[in-house]
């Protein structure tokens, strides 16, 4: 049984427009595994997290009808030869692979994640045993006949790792029917996601590069490094996407990061972030109009405790 509470704070501010103050759960989640050797080599395993917890706000257990969410639920078998296949909800090969940047920031709300459509649910994946520092990954989503389009989306990705470089390739096939873990958005087309990832690690720092591009949709960009000392974290990335459509297609963020483990089990942190783009920040003014701005800053703090 493992599991996890995040308060966090932030103040968000829009150039020219509201500016916010919030105390928030930031993903608390409870959660149990469990694996049995079935032969000698082969074993099987579960895993069964649920998120939206709402530690700091108690009121949610009585008026929230979407208060619990399965973030990971899933059953599988792993052996030694034949590497490891789980049927459920969890992360995608796309995520994992690839996706690195947008995963890792505590609340991360500037983040620029890049567009692909396959959910997380209903998935059957596949990863292979590693030969030689080269390893296969997929998914499948089974979408049946409750989903709005009857579909079989997929993802494939390769990891090569020798000494301290990674690389990793990824692509995500799009023809879900909606967006990403949703049944209601449709998907923005049916064209392929491509993604790639480079990262290198020395010592104590760890430098990643991203790349993601859709056509007619998006390219995403971003780079990020990582330096730990003792106990302590230091994160800085940029991120840019454009968008292949509209007149107000850029956006672009800086994020910095300051992480302390104050013990095993508990960690506090800093994070500030600075985005930029072509008035893509949209608000609501003091007559009930839209309007938009091309600068936001975030500054968060937060502490996150789990066993």
């Amino acid at each position: 049984m493992y599991g996890n509470i995040q308060f966090a704070i932030s103040h968000d501010n829009i150039d020219g427009g509201p500016s916010t103050v919030e105390h928030f759960d930031n993903g608390s989640t409870l959660g149990v595994l469990h694996d049995h050797m079935l032969a000698p080599g082969v074993t099987g395993f579960f895993r069964l997290e649920i998120d939206r917890l709402f530690a700091n706000d108690i009121t949610s257990f009585e008026e929230d009808d979407d208060r619990f969410r399965v973030e990971h639920g899933y059953i599988g078998v792993r052996g030694e030869n034949f590497g490891q296949i789980w049927l459920g909800t969890d992360d995608s090969a796309y995520e994992t692979a690839v996706a690195e940047i947008s995963e890792f920031f505590e609340v991360g709300t500037l983040s620029l994640a890049p567009s692909f459509d396959t959910g997380e649910s209903d998935l059957i994946q596949y990863r292979s045993p590693v030969f030689n520092g080269l390893s296969l990954a997929g998914s499948v989503q089974f979408n049946g006949d409750s989903s709005i389009k009857k579909s079989y989306p997929w993802q494939l990705a390769a990891l090569y790792e020798v000494n301290n470089l990674e690389l990793a390739f990824a692509v995500d096939s799009n023809d879900g029917g909606t967006a990403f873990n949703s049944r209601n958005d449709p998907s923005l087309n049916n064209e392929n996601t491509y993604g790639f990832r480079a990262s290198y690690t020395l010592d104590n720092l760890r430098l990643t590069g991203e790349y993601h591009t859709r056509k007619d949709v998006s390219d995403t960009f971003g780079v990020m490094g990582i330096y730990t000392l003792g106990a302590n974290q230091f994160a800085l990335a940029y991120e840019q996407q454009k968008d292949d459509f509209g007149a107000e297609n850029k956006r672009d963020t800086i994020t910095l990061q300051a992480l302390h483990n104050l013990s095993d089990n508990l960690y506090v942190y800093v994070e500030g972030y600075l985005g930029g783009g072509d008035d893509v920040y949209e608000y609501t003014d003091g007559t009930g109009a839209t309007a938009a701005s091309d600068e936001r800053s975030i500054a968060s703090v937060g502490a996150t405790y789990y066993f």
